[in-house]
């Protein structure tokens, strides 16, 4: 019989007893022939081999909402004199080696050692693009975080970071981080894959953030699905100040639809939960899928011109910018 190689818990409304799932949603699981098709049915953008990055150095600490663009799902959220780092990746490639895989075409925006004392790490998934050995040793060695993750996600990191302190929650489980900052794991339609063997064997989530003064959303990676788990946000959580939301990795859609928003979804997501303000994340730094580098940028313009929607209201966020509560403008 099968057996769980990371999380041993009972069964629920996402949980089988041996891998999670979406429910209600369309899977995610991909063949082996879907995936050779995808690789070699041709129309893959060429991208620069680089860019241009100005690094910034953050604040030590900030009272009020502040997000940095650290590049991909990288992002620093300075909230509340706490400083939290969500799927920190400052390798040079997202895989299990350093040889082979994407590789960064864009640097880090804030270099590891110019970031300020880190409280928290948040981690999404255990997809390589997300969760980073390499920068997660290199974090707990100078910083000693709290990292908190969703489930069976604490056994690898524990397992590659050892002395590490790792909090597991399920989808809508909260932690306190310190008195009056809350941390929240919320559902996310993506899925999990480390090794062979072990897809849907560690949970996947978002993540809200909540502070006396503000509210801020982390979606994670997601497919779009039926919109209810982001509708949901707004309801259980109100309307977040601040969303965090992908906006790349998402050609061709009949692969990636399920696991991935492209940028007209991402907008939805935005309208559906509510937010005052959306930044968009996962692009431009690793090529993982077909569409070229600068497409969702370009999307994301036209589908919040299709909608009527001040471009400024969803940001498309480079390595290095920074974004500020005080900007947060109506639409």
């Amino acid at each position: 019989m099968p057996r769980n190689r990371y999380y041993a818990g009972p069964p629920s409304d996402h949980f089988d007893g041996l891998r999670f799932f979406n429910p209600g949603q369309p899977s995610t699981d991909r063949s082996f022939g879907q995936l050779l098709r995808w690789q070699l049915g041709g129309g893959r953008a060429r991208w620069p081999l680089a860019v241009e990055v100005r690094q910034v150095k953050p604040e030590l600490c900030v009272d009020g909402l502040a997000v940095t663009m650290i590049g991909h799902a990288s992002v620093l959220i300075q909230v509340a004199g706490q400083n939290i780092l969500v799927d920190p990746v400052w390798s040079e490639r997202a895989s299990p080696v350093s040889w082979a895989g994407p590789k960064r075409v864009a640097r880090p925006g804030v270099a590891l050692h110019d970031l300020p004392p880190i409280d928290a790490v948040l981690v999404t998934h255990n997809h390589y693009d997300h969760m980073d050995m390499p920068t997660l040793r290199r974090l707990h060695a100078a910083h000693r975080p709290r990292i908190v993750t969703a489930l069976g996600n604490d056994a690898i990191i524990g397992a590659a970071v050892p002395g590490a302190n790792t909090v597991a929650l399920d989808w809508h489980d909260a932690h306190e981080l310190r008195k009056g900052v809350g941390i929240t794991a919320v559902p996310a339609h993506h899925w999990s894959a480390r090794r062979g063997g072990d897809r849907r064997m560690a949970l996947w989530c978002g993540f809200v953030i909540r502070t006396p003064e503000h509210l801020v959303y982390v979606v994670g990676d997601t497919g779009y699905g039926d919109g209810a788990i982001f509708r949901d946000i707004r309801t259980r959580y109100g309307a977040p100040d601040v969303a965090i939301i992908p906006i790349g990795a998402y050609e061709p859609r009949w692969f990636m639809r399920d696991q991935h928003v492209d940028p007209d979804e991402a907008v939805r997501i935005m309208l559906d939960c509510g937010a005052a303000q959306a930044l968009g994340v996962h692009w431009g730094t690793f090529q993982l899928t077909n569409e070229g580098r600068d497409a969702p940028r370009h999307a994301l313009t036209s589908a919040l011109l299709a909608r009527g929607i001040k471009p400024a209201r969803f940001l498309a966020m480079k390595p290095g910018d920074s974004w500020q509560s005080s900007e947060a403008k109506e639409n």
